[in-house]
């Protein structure tokens, strides 16, 4: 493997640069690739000079700071690129990530809790970076994720990274199989501390870089603003609890995930949770912590990463980045579908997020959520 040309994802944070440092030291012929996406960071990138027009290199500019493809992060990975000595270029994605946007929009006007970094590295990432990887004859396409890639039972498996506290299989379970093969994850066998240590030793300015927390494209807290103007109708209603009982007035559901607490907008005297949000009527169901728990979900859209299960097997499913996987039985009802039993109620199940299937720290697969 060593020698290999490598397309790598860089972001701009300690995470890709670390293992722009890891693949060097490998050996790999290391390209590295910032996903222009982000119609603020539009001018931070030129055609002039460009060996494939696919790929501007970087020029310009560091203003307009906005999420993960901010101008300021373009330029910290042209920098770190500099300092290894490896290729770096940017790649004009702003019609294709068009397409995460509408899907954000679409979801919470539904009254769904969309999961755009997992639609990201499915279609994005781990999608059209294959394509241009493709194009420059490169083998493998590597990002800085929190996970890894090993053989499992005579098969290439997608595992938990090494730090629990920052493992991300999660948000890549929705990959097609196909690319496991051609995946490379190195920071995923490291603690996130020993990453940071290991790019300060290399001389990465970037080794005490903040994490990126935001979705990349939105105002962190602004998400129902955001939708709003991009849907241009009103799914104002009113919030109600299970039996009907009207208890004041919301500007929109879009504004609302399942299991939210607070900014809720309505004084209640005692802590209430959103329940269920109907996208027929934009009634936004309020109750207590109890009712938040359920004991199973279906959900459609299966993506499997071993060979699809035909029969019931017990397995982990996680139902949101931030929560533990749980005991569980899962049933296929289809290709493209399965139900899940929880062994215990589990809490804060949102129809558009992702569930995740685990057999102890491999990912088996995926599907959305419907509901219960």
């Amino acid at each position: 493997m060593s020698g290999d040309r490598v397309v790598l994802a860089m972001s701009g944070g300690v995470d890709s640069s670390a293992a722009a440092w890891l693949l060097k030291e490998q050996g790999h012929e290391v390209i590295g690739v910032f996903m222009r996406h982000g119609t603020e960071s539009a001018a931070a990138c030129k055609l002039e000079g460009s060996p494939n027009p696919l790929l501007p290199i970087l020029q310009g500019r560091t203003d307009h700071k906005q999420g993960c493809c901010s101008a300021s992060d373009a330029m910290d990975a042209r920098r770190v690129a500099d300092s290894l000595g490896i290729a770096f270029y940017a790649l004009d994605l702003q019609a294709e990530f068009s397409r995460i946007v509408d899907y954000f929009v679409d979801e919470y006007a539904q009254g769904r809790t969309p999961n755009p970094c997992v639609q990201c590295n499915n279609w994005i990432k781990f999608g059209r970076l294959f394509d241009y990887a493709d194009s420059v004859d490169a083998e493998f396409v590597a990002t800085g994720h929190y996970a890894q890639i090993a053989q499992r039972d005579g098969q290439v498996a997608l595992l938990r990274g090494v730090d629990n506290s920052k493992d991300q299989s999660y948000v890549l379970a929705g990959i097609d199989r196909s690319y496991l093969t051609r995946m490379l994850l190195p920071v995923g066998r490291y603690q996130k501390s020993e990453i940071r240590h290991l790019a300060g030793n290399a001389g990465l300015r970037v080794a005490d870089k903040r994490d990126s927390q935001e979705i990349c494209f939105v105002t962190s807290g602004h998400h129902g603003q955001f939708v709003r103007q991009r849907s241009q109708q009103s799914t104002a209603g009113n919030f109600v609890l299970a039996d009907g009982t009207v208890l004041g007035q919301h500007s929109g559901i879009e504004s609302f995930t399942i299991g939210q607490r607070k900014g809720l907008g309505i004084a209640l005297g005692e802590p209430m949770f959103v329940t269920k949000i109907d996208s027929k009527t934009n009634d936004v169901v309020l109750g207590h912590r109890r009712d938040l728990d359920c004991n199973m979900l279906t959900a459609s859209g299966a993506n499997w990463l071993t060979d699809p299960p035909t029969q019931a097997f017990q397995a982990l499913a996680q139902i949101r980045y931030n929560s533990p996987a749980v005991p569980a039985c899962v049933t296929p009802l289809g290709p493209q579908q399965f139900q899940v039993d929880f062994d215990h109620p589990a809490s804060g199940l949102s129809p558009g997020q992702l569930c995740a299937i685990f057999q102890q720290d491999r990912v088996l697969g995926c599907g959305w959520i419907d509901g219960p």
